[in-house]
Order: C-alpha cells, then structure tokens, then sequence
C-alpha cells in the first residue's frame, strides 16, 4: 500500500494522449542527447542540441498535461 491506497490506484488522468506524447518525448529526447554523450560518433553536437530540443519540447506537454488535470470545486470559483 502506497499512502493508504492499494497498488494500482493511480490514474493518468483526463488526457491520456497528451501524457504519453510528453512521456516519448522524454524517452526519445533522453536517448538522443545521451547518445551524443556517450558515443564517438562525428555528429554529436547535432545529437546533443537535438536531445535537449526535444526535452524542452515535453515540457510542453507536461504543463499542458498538468493544466488539464487541475481540478477547482465550483465553490471555490467566484462566478
């Protein structure tokens, strides 16, 4: 049990696309930009800044994803 919830409890939440586009950016720009790292390639640099593109692009989507789940009782709205 995690915080009194059994395992599995966890939701992605209302937009599942947006959550899996910012989770393969992620894995997509994490490899790029560790690959122009780690290996002796010639075109490093052209992986480096393409991987970092790439996570700054997710972030994107993480915030969208994000505002799209903040959930406001209508009590708390002045409307």
């Amino acid at each position: 049990m995690l915080l009194g919830r059994p395992w599995g409890g966890c939701k992605p939440g209302r937009c599942v696309a947006l959550l899996t586009l910012a989770l393969v950016f992620d894995a997509t720009g994490l490899t790029l930009l560790l690959l122009g790292i780690f290996a002796p390639l010639s075109y490093w640099d052209f992986l480096v800044y393409t991987g970092a593109l790439v996570l700054a692009l997710s972030l994107l989507f993480w915030v969208t994803w994000y505002s799209i789940n903040i959930e406001v009782p209508l009590e708390e709205l002045d409307l």
